[in-house]
């Protein structure tokens, strides 16, 4: 019990530390025509292609209304592309646009660099253990059945 409540002591520590720097160095770098929520997604539209409006405002963590305002920002700037399901003409599928892929692999390209320089002092056994570990923690929190079908 006192080895679970460390690990968790260190996730509660870690994790939050790990995403400011990550936001910081984002912001220091991004696009000025790009806002975090935007960024994180168009990265989500990215990797989910046909994905729900719904499904966009749970992952950025706003309501549907505000992510619905924020999706016609990106689809007024050529970013995203809006789709009314064939299936269920209710349903709007999202899409990336070519311009809006082009931006997430240039903040992708910047940010592989900077956690690169962050982990390169780790010994290859260190990174290794470092994948393993959150390679444990993602079945942890998603459980191994789910890892096939979404991957972060």
């Amino acid at each position: 019990m006192a080895e679970t409540q460390s690990a968790v002591d260190s996730v509660l520590e870690v994790i939050p530390w790990v995403m400011r720097m990550l936001r910081k160095e984002f912001r220091s770098q991004r696009d000025p025509n790009l806002t975090l929520p935007e960024f994180r997604a168009l990265a989500y539209i990215n990797r989910n292609p046909g994905c729900s409006l719904n499904e966009v405002a749970e992952h950025i963590g706003l309501e549907a209304p505000s992510t619905s305002k924020q999706v016609d920002d990106l689809v007024r700037r050529g970013l995203v592309a809006r789709e009314t399901d064939s299936s269920d003409r209710r349903r709007v599928r999202l899409s990336i646009l070519p311009e809006g892929k082009e931006r997430i692999e240039k903040a992708n390209t910047h940010t592989r660099r900077f956690i690169s320089a962050k982990l390169v002092n780790l010994s290859p056994q260190q990174q290794q253990q470092l994948l393993e570990s959150l390679q444990m923690l993602r079945e942890a929190f998603t459980g191994p059945e789910q890892q096939d079908r979404k991957k972060p």
